[in-house]
């Protein structure tokens, strides 16, 4: 289980070149993109995730998620 985790935070890593997170440590990734509260919406068509006006990330975190998205 740890290895997967190792490759997926390399993966994720290679999305965050010429961001602010390009340089962070996994925990630190972990704490600030995958640890986040939100409220997700699961339609027929689509998934949303509502998240608070205050995270500071909002903004990175929808440009990474842009970019991982497939079509």
């Amino acid at each position: 289980m740890s290895g997967f985790a190792y490759t997926l935070f390399e993966r994720l890593r290679s999305h965050l070149r010429k961001t602010p997170f390009e340089r962070m440590s996994a925990s630190t990734l972990r704490l600030k993109l995958i640890k986040v509260g939100a409220t997700i919406i699961r339609n027929t068509r689509r998934i949303r995730v509502l998240m608070s006006d205050s995270y500071p990330y909002k903004v990175e975190l929808a440009a990474l998620v842009r970019r991982l998205a497939p079509g």
